[in-house]
């Protein structure tokens, strides 16, 4: 019932402020319009859809560098092949595989990416226990080209859960993109009844940690079942029916929700712990 999202902004570092805050720059960068300046970092952006588990994946690229660097965020196994073919129709060179929790809806296509360009690196948080060539933590960067994702720790969906902020500075895009896993979704946020969720954490997480972005900063999650594709922080701040509340009620909000074990838990939890590899070499990263 969804079409695969391709959505492309090209982003100028640098941008007079007059302009960064002005109704038309906003809108028609979220809507993927090019700007100019005398900076050449760019950063090219795609959102891809997955149908099956509603997931959305991210790639992330500096265009402005000589390999253009790229990255994917939650990749799905089942659409491992479409966004490695639009990394070779865009002439980009991917070389993170990015995870922000052990998702329990999909199965990560981080590990079958790495058996069809084994030069690619697998990236997730070192507290979600799981394989991966590169175990991050609060406060780490990965840098892609001249860009950088700033991880922080968003733990309550799960123990390990993440969000990757693009970075603050001149050189970086602006507004700053939060990509918030399950943390926060749009109008919504994940559970926190399995995989050590905590309702209580996870709203320390939220306000701590993301809702702390300027409220410009863009928000992209790892799902949505209602066609939306991207919210703000000052969105969410005012219109987030759950995490508008205070903590007890929120607690409240969120033991009381009733939802139905995951249909792909007990598969996707175990693969996904190895990089989505049903088979991984023992004792090797994935």
């Amino acid at each position: 019932m969804f079409k695969a999202l391709h959505h492309y902004i090209c982003w100028r570092a640098a941008i007079p402020s007059t302009l960064l805050h002005s109704k038309s720059f906003l809108l028609g960068s979220q809507m993927g319009l090019s700007t100019t300046s005398s900076h050449v970092s760019k950063l090219l952006f795609r959102q891809l859809f997955e149908k099956e588990s509603s997931t959305y994946t991210y790639l992330l690229a500096d265009v402005s560098h000589p390999d253009k660097p790229a990255l994917l965020i939650d990749p799905v196994d089942r659409t491992v092949d479409r966004d490695l073919s639009l990394v070779k129709d865009l002439g980009l060179k991917l070389i993170y595989a990015i995870n922000t929790h052990v998702h329990a809806d999909h199965i990560t296509g981080t590990g079958l990416i790495k058996t069809k360009a084994p030069a690619v690196k697998s990236i997730i948080s070192k507290a979600s226990n799981s394989k991966a060539d590169i175990l991050v933590q609060s406060g780490d960067k990965i840098y892609f080209g001249d860009l950088f994702l700033e991880v922080r720790a968003t733990p309550g969906h799960t123990v390990g859960c993440v969000t990757y902020v693009t970075g603050d500075g001149p050189e970086q895009p602006q507004p700053r993109m939060a990509f918030t896993g399950d943390a926060v979704l749009i109008r919504g946020c994940g559970r926190t009844d399995f995989q050590g969720g905590s309702s209580e954490t996870l709203y320390k997480s939220v306000h701590s940690q993301i809702f702390t972005l300027p409220k410009d900063a863009l928000i992209y999650p790892a799902h949505d079942y209602r066609g939306f594709t991207v919210s703000t922080v000052g969105e969410e701040m005012l219109y987030n029916p759950r995490l508008t509340k205070d903590e007890e009620t929120f607690k409240n909000i969120m033991a009381n929700l009733n939802l139905a074990y995951p249909k792909m838990i007990d598969i996707a939890v175990p693969a996904n712990m190895v990089c989505g590899l049903q088979d991984p070499t023992p004792n090797k990263a994935c």
